[in-house]
């Protein structure tokens, strides 16, 4: 997938074009403390923890993250917040290290060269790009003149070699590197010098549109080795590898330091120290109640980035603000078609129609003002311009009986409680991770679904840390987890990501032929408003494989003390946006 999208557990994921920008789902009527009809609009900072009335909708296009100019930001301070995962794989350039947590990391201390609008609207980093600009249309090619400071943290300038390693590495034409997908990179002819190392020529065989999707990331030449790329990065964040506004003072799987970066030319830093701890949901609302963490929120969790019961805790508390957004999620079910029953498309097909969404999102989302159309789509929003339910339609309801028939039609019968086939009980495993109740609701809710359609459904629990790893060994049959978009362009690059038959970010492992030509269409299409409607064309005959069904577009409420500057919830922004900016408000 590379929107590029990221994985999470239990839930995530958009990648977009053209942002509709009005609000959608949600409770759009929600009024204000003195029951007047009016709508509480939220505030720039946040909602205040003493507001008891309904919780605001999030405009779709607006940054909640309490904006704020360099020179009103205090000099100093630290920030400690949450993250569910550390590591292993620190290369977020691989499927290995692929996680919308690592993604989190690499904001801190790895070059971003291409900056996103709330909407997405991509323009060039100048801490690291100081133009871009196509110089040939036939053949394509892009020329990328790099900031004469951009400098590794080792003392090497980044210059054209980074950008062929990072085609080398993600362009698909050598089986020893693993990245998440090959999309664009694939299309390349050549990475060569300009006028100088600090100008980059990069020539398309075939065009790939949007280019701008292109080297966000850059792949270090010392990582080019494929051995390195691989396992190089297990356990080690190689901060002389980097170049950002923070390096790492100190780390291991339990929490992450990073202070400021003196090999920085940039916007110096505003904060003196910034702190990830590993934590599961119940401990870290517990952290940010006793005043041991500054923020919790902005994860999967419960029924989106924050479940009921830490709003409650949340908005008990003094000196703290709620901030309301938009995710960047979409929450989907994965089916690994090479386990157990799961290989049997009949039965793939089956629990997607036994699925019951209105039972799910009471679930999910109690206590929480939010009241989302379930999505039809794993590659754009429904509030996106150019979005179709793709979902096939037979699996858009609940549909109990239809289910059975599914399986009768494929030879199953019905034992003394479930259904049976040669002699074997028709049973799948649901696997989640972490200790939030409302999960543990979710998957007995599941559990019971299926027991209602004669499928027997047994719950594995495992811990948060356990994520990356179940997921890379495919240890898994139904798996509750996500897509985060890591940029704004999954019309034309995600869907190959997510559903490509060879594409090693397909955690369903099935797929064919047409779907894989039909991923091929996008990219080539320079108007986004045809290629989102070729993606729509792929994203139907790859639904119809019945390998994964996508299941909420959860909100973000992230809850942080007062003060807090340029963090929260802000679209697409929230990605790119250069952590250098984020610290503490001065005192008026």
């Amino acid at each position: 997938m590379k929107t590029r999208k990221t994985m999470i557990a239990v839930t995530a994921a958009f990648a977009a074009c053209i942002l509709a920008l009005s609000g959608c789902g949600g409770n759009n009527a929600n009024t204000d403390d003195n029951g007047n009809g009016e709508a509480y609009v939220q505030p720039d900072d946040g909602v205040p923890s003493s507001y008891q009335g309904t919780l605001p909708t999030p405009v779709a296009g607006e940054r909640n993250d309490n904006p704020t100019d360099r020179d009103d930001i205090q000099d100093g301070g630290e920030l400690i917040q949450d993250i569910s995962e550390i590591g292993p794989n620190w290369n977020a350039n691989s499927t290995d290290g692929n996680t919308a947590y690592m993604a989190e990391l690499w904001a801190w201390y790895q070059p971003h060269l291409w900056d996103y609008s709330v909407g997405g609207e991509a323009t060039p980093n100048p801490d690291y790009l100081t133009n871009v600009e196509v110089t040939s249309e036939d053949p394509l090619v892009v020329t990328y003149d790099i900031n004469e400071k951009a400098t590794w943290n080792d003392g090497t300038p980044i210059d054209y070699t980074a950008f062929q390693s990072t085609w080398t590495c993600l362009n698909g034409k050598d089986d020893r590197y693993n990245p998440p997908q090959t999309m664009g990179y694939e299309n390349i002819a050549s990475v060569e010098k300009g006028e100088s190392d600090k100008q980059v020529v990069v020539t398309f065989e075939t065009p790939f549109y949007p280019y701008q999707y292109l080297f966000q990331q850059l792949v270090n030449p010392n990582s080019v080795d494929p051995d390195v790329f691989t396992q190089g990065w297990v356990n080690d964040p190689h901060t002389e590898w980097a170049a950002g506004p923070y390096t790492i003072e100190s780390f291991d799987d339990t929490q992450v330091t990073f202070v400021p970066n003196e090999n920085w030319w940039g916007n110096p830093a505003k904060l003196d120290r910034v702190v990830f701890r590993q934590m599961a949901d119940s401990a870290a609302i517990n952290a940010f109640q006793n005043g041991e963490i500054d923020a919790i929120g902005g994860r999967a969790s419960g029924g989106g980035a924050a479940s009921a019961d830490r709003l409650k805790i949340v908005r008990g508390m003094e000196g703290v603000q709620l901030r309301i957004g938009y995710s960047m999620q979409t929450n989907v079910f994965t089916y690994n078609g090479t386990a157990g029953a799961l290989k049997d498309i009949a039965v793939r097909k089956a629990i997607s129609q036994g699925f019951d969404y209105d039972t799910w999102i009471k679930i999910a989302y109690q206590g929480v003002d939010w009241d989302p159309e379930r999505p039809g789509s794993e590659i754009l929003q429904p509030f996106q311009e150019g979005y179709e339910n793709n979902l096939p339609e037979d699996v858009q309801k609940l549909d109990v009986e239809g289910a059975k028939k599914t399986l009768e039609d494929a030879g199953y019968t019905m034992g003394e409680e479930y259904y049976e086939k040669d002699g074997e009980t028709l049973h799948i495993t649901y696997t989640y991770f972490g200790d939030s109740a409302t999960q543990t609701a979710m998957a007995n809710a599941y559990q019971q679904m299926m027991k209602n359609i004669g499928v027997e459904c047994e719950i594995i629990n495992l811990d948060n840390s356990e994520f990356s790893k179940t997921v890379g060994d495919g240890s898994y049959e139904v798996l509750p987890m996500g897509w985060s978009a890591s940029d704004p362009f999954g019309y034309s690059s995600s869907g190959f990501q997510l559903y490509g038959s060879d594409s090693s970010s397909n955690f369903t492992y099935v797929g064919s032929d047409e779907v894989d030509e039909l991923w091929a269409v996008a990219g080539t299409l320079e108007d986004a408003t045809e290629a989102t409607a070729a993606a729509n064309e792929a994203e139907k005959a790859s639904l119809e494989l019945y390998g994964t069904v996508p299941v909420s577009t959860p909100p973000i409420y992230m809850a942080v003390k007062e003060g807090l500057a340029n963090y929260g919830p802000s679209g697409f922004m929230q990605i790119t946006l250069h952590r250098e900016d984020i610290g503490w408000e001065k005192e008026a």
